[in-house]
């Protein structure tokens, strides 16, 4: 357990690691070229490193260099071998490399954390099922542990239900490149989290694949392009930089971010045009973002397409003057923790109070008081009361080390705020 000192002055200057998102997908793009890529300024945590420890058993072989990683990609020739690959609590490389085995001969066994047998992926399975490949939940409870019998992806047309996670149509993007035949993807329903779709687009591009799409509605990948090897720089996580721009909200005080484009694709981003609604203000230069922080007031939004940053959003929430109302998160019930759940019972702890809606929470700001946190393991729910502990006393975070899993330097990058 780890207790938050509260800030007497907020005014700092933090780097940010690596995007998790970008690391992830260009990881698994550089395991399909043809030749060595070089990923600069890589987020190297757990998540990032249960893919690489999988790609290893697929044959690829990947050298972390400091900030750098060498992938020495084998062109979509995996090693023909019987895996069983654990991915601990990573969502995204529990998804990424199901769809990823599809294109090796051989079964593949994928399994998880306690929380992770508990996330579905029955739709990313089925999808797989109609290109051709025999894919399966070995408890038949449509989640992990899953089983992949494939001799390689056929291609063809699949129609796949998006509000559950935007991950399975990314995992099927990414492989589809390498079926015998062309690949067409139907969205049905709603899609969630779509801005890390346009990450998955943008990773491709760089590395020499092309998608046709139509709105999030349907993709077409031609067969036969490949990934080419690339240098390929890898830009900041605007997700781990929230947890900055709360600090200078709750704080009322300023704190600069550094290696952060302004105008990137990741959603997250759209978390200070949040925190300008509440009534901060923010400079954005070339690769920093300033924010500046005043009185706060409640806001109502809907945050489908920036699931991560509920956490965030509903701490500083905490702090500000009237009720903030958000809507549209139910898939957030199925993420490390059910953080709708959890964030509601770890506020009231604070003397907040909170209604737990189906999907979606409404919070009443105020003055919250010091608590001990509990994380249920969740590297968000950490961090986010983390920020807490800046502006009142007393705040202590169980199971600090569960930030690991996205942001290994979190405590020391937070301890630079004092300064």
């Amino acid at each position: 357990m780890i207790e938050i000192r509260p800030l007497g002055h907020c005014d700092g200057v933090v780097t940010i690691p690596g995007s998790k998102s970008y690391t992830h997908r260009a990881l698994i793009l550089s395991s399909l070229a043809d030749g060595e890529s070089v990923l600069i300024h890589s987020l190297r945590c757990e998540d990032t490193e249960h893919t690489v420890q999988a790609l290893i058993k697929f044959g690829v072989e990947v050298f972390w260099e400091s900030d750098r990683v060498r992938v020495q990609g084998k062109g979509g020739k995996f090693k023909v071998t019987d895996d069983r690959i654990d991915v601990g609590n990573s969502g995204a490389s529990m998804r990424f490399l199901t769809a990823l085995a599809a294109l090796k001969n051989g079964v593949t066994l994928l399994d998880g954390s306690e929380r992770m047998r508990k996330r579905p992926i029955g739709e990313l399975l089925n999808g797989l099922g109609e290109l051709g490949v025999r894919a399966y939940s070995q408890k038949g409870d449509d989640c992990p542990p899953v089983i992949v019998e494939s001799q390689g992806l056929k291609g063809g047309t699949v129609r796949i239900k998006g509000e559950e996670s935007s991950q399975f149509l990314s995992s099927l993007l990414m492989v589809a490149p390498y079926a015998l035949k062309d690949v067409s993807i139907e969205v049905t329903g709603p899609l969630a989290s779509k801005p890390y779709v346009d990450i998955t687009q943008d990773v491709m591009s760089a590395f020499g694949v092309e998608i046709k799409s139509q709105r999030f509605r349907s993709f077409f990948v031609k067969a036969g392009q490949r990934y080419l090897p690339q240098k390929y720089r890898i830009e900041g996580d605007a997700s781990s930089a929230s947890y900055f721009f709360s600090a200078a909200a709750v704080c009322k005080g300023r704190v600069k971010v550094k290696n952060l484009n302004p105008v990137t694709l990741q959603g997250d981003i759209g978390f200070l045009k949040i925190l300008e609604r509440m009534g901060c203000s923010v400079t954005r230069g070339k690769d920093w973002i300033e924010v500046l922080g005043k009185e706060l007031h409640g806001i109502e939004m809907d945050m489908n397409e920036m699931p991560d940053l509920v956490p965030t959003l509903t701490v500083t929430a905490a702090f500000a003057r009237g009720k903030t109302v958000i809507q549209n998160i139910g898939h957030l019930r199925f993420k490390e923790s059910d953080r709708i759940h959890a964030l509601a019972v770890e506020l009231s702890r604070m003397g907040i109070r909170v209604i737990e809606r189906e999907n979606g929470l409404e919070i009443e700001g105020g003055k919250p008081h010091g608590a001990e946190i509990e994380t249920y393991d969740d590297h968000r729910m950490a961090m986010s009361f983390a920020i807490a502990g800046l502006a009142v006393p007393g705040v202590k975070i169980k199971g600090e080390r569960c930030v690991d899993k996205s942001f290994p330097e979190f405590w020391e990058t937070l301890q630079k705020l004092y300064k």
